[in-house]
């Protein structure tokens, strides 16, 4: 009978402690373990953009890092090979878009998330990039399609509001 008394205390000791204690400790794993994904996911999309960096600096001809490079006349292999970073940038933003962005978004993810809006606005100010979106923009995501397009639109404003604004100062 003393047996069977250590076995049901056992058991109810089981239960009370060490049950929500091991659901408490797997809690834990599981968010510790989302944050290593969200973190690996940025990872690997830095690596991506900084490749595309890469790819931009192997085609310097095409100024690409120059902000405010004047459009000057290109030949048409130079515009295809603009177009075809383009192509792989926007491929880049899209694939951010899916994987980071979320309507309600957690700190650490808004974190994420913020740093690719800014690349997407930076490249969304040159006029070629706008220019180019329409067709680079066919088959993408609806969702991601809608939201670059708002940059592009946002980014085409303020343009032409600097663009005023200097030559008022002429």
């Amino acid at each position: 009978m003393q047996w069977m008394n250590v076995v049901e205390f056992s058991f109810y000791l089981v239960e009370t402690f060490a049950l929500p204690f091991a659901i408490l400790v797997f809690v834990i794993e599981r968010r510790k373990q989302r944050f290593v994904d969200e973190e690996e996911i940025y990872q690997r999309l830095s690596d991506e953009y900084t490749n595309f960096l890469k790819l931009v600096l192997d085609n310097s001809d095409l100024q690409l890092l120059r902000k405010n490079a004047p459009l000057g006349q290109m030949s048409e292999e130079q515009m295809e090979r603009r177009l075809a970073l383009f192509g792989i940038l926007v491929s880049i933003f899209e694939r951010a878009y899916i994987l980071v962005f979320e309507e309600r978004m957690n700190k650490q993810t808004r974190r994420l998330w913020s740093s690719w809006e800014d690349y997407m606005r930076e490249w969304c100010r040159r006029p070629d990039f706008r220019q180019a979106l329409p067709e680079l923009l066919q088959g993408e995501d609806p969702d991601f399609r809608a939201h670059i397009e708002r940059i592009a639109q946002n980014a085409a404003s303020g343009f032409a509001k600097n663009t005023l604004q200097q030559d008022i100062k002429k």
